[in-house]
């Protein structure tokens, strides 16, 4: 567990170093008032749904975000966004490909001597991101907070919530879990999104991930005794006491590990950036998978990036 275990404790460094990034390539990204599409695959693909609800929140654009294999060919955007640890993703090379000449594109990659740096208009390389693991951690955060710093978003106060993060006890103890669903609204359903995978991927887990809003229309059914509720962000009114009800454990920001540290260590900014929050869900895939007797270096069925041939 060498590589995910260093990975994910240099969020807080990475996410640094794409905020001293992100002003020297603003004319590679998207603009405001531009309309944008965001593709990915996988966890990049839940990282363009969290930037894309939180551009369009902040009023920089109307702002899509797709896997890169569902495109929608006939749309028209004035930048095409594409997130790409390797930059070898059959889909994201295709798309690119495709709309070469037709769409302005920019990528975001990890290796700088990719095909998707030679195929796309622009590039963001993002080597210091970059990943020896299977599962993805540090890079798809880090091309996040440097969207996040290109948006005006408080990368300072991100970091430190992540230095404690990475060190913070978890809310739970895996062993004692059976099923995990992660909840987000708005941009953190991204998030949520991309818990839910690292649990599947890391430790062959059950685990699901939903819009909080969406969550009582449903899938609180499988809540039980043994079962954990995990959101992400803002608390629809009355959830935690429904989530209760069933016998299952809730875990929040304001409420587990991370919110009682930073509660003594920076009081009065609260909540906890829901980025932070996530790299104790990647921890608990990492626990979920030691306590499953699994390595997550070697997660089943899964390669770094997909090549169709």
């Amino acid at each position: 567990m060498a590589y995910v275990h260093a990975e994910i404790a240099s969020q807080p460094d990475c996410w640094r170093r794409a905020a001293e990034l992100a002003p020297t390539v603003l004319d590679r990204l998207p603009s405001p008032g531009e309309r944008v599409a965001v593709v990915g695959c996988g966890t990049s693909w839940f990282m363009a749904t969290a930037y894309a609800a939180r551009r369009e929140a902040a009023g920089q654009g109307e702002t899509d975000a797709f896997q890169a294999s569902e495109f929608p060919a006939g749309r028209r955007y004035d930048r095409l966004l594409a997130i790409t640890r390797s930059g070898t993703t059959t889909e994201v090379l295709e798309l690119l490909s495709a709309l070469r000449g037709r769409t302005p594109s920019t990528v975001l990659v990890g290796d700088p001597d990719s095909p998707a740096v030679s195929v796309a208009d622009a590039a963001v390389t993002m080597p210091f991101a970059d990943e020896r693991s299977v599962v993805q951690t540090r890079f798809a955060t880090t091309a996040l907070a440097l969207l996040r710093a290109q948006l005006g978003d408080n990368i300072t106060a991100l970091v430190a919530d992540a230095e404690v993060a990475v060190r913070a006890p978890l809310p739970i103890d895996p062993s004692l879990i059976e099923q995990v669903t992660f909840l987000g609204r708005g941009w953190t359903i991204g998030l949520a999104q991309e818990a839910a995978l690292k649990c599947r991927e890391a430790a062959t887990f059950w685990a699901e991930a939903y819009p909080a809003m969406d969550y009582r229309h449903g899938p609180i059914s499988v809540a039980a005794p043994g079962r954990l509720v995990w959101a992400f962000g803002e608390l629809p009114d009355g959830l935690p006491e429904d989530v209760a009800a069933t016998g299952a454990a809730f875990a929040h920001s304001r409420t587990h590990g991370v919110r009682t540290v930073l509660g003594r260590w920076a009081a009065g900014r609260t909540p906890v950036d829901p980025m932070a929050d996530l790299i104790l869900a990647q921890r608990f895939a990492v626990a979920l998978a030691t306590s499953r007797g699994l390595d997550p270096d070697a997660p089943r069925h899964l390669s770094r990036s997909v090549v169709l041939t």
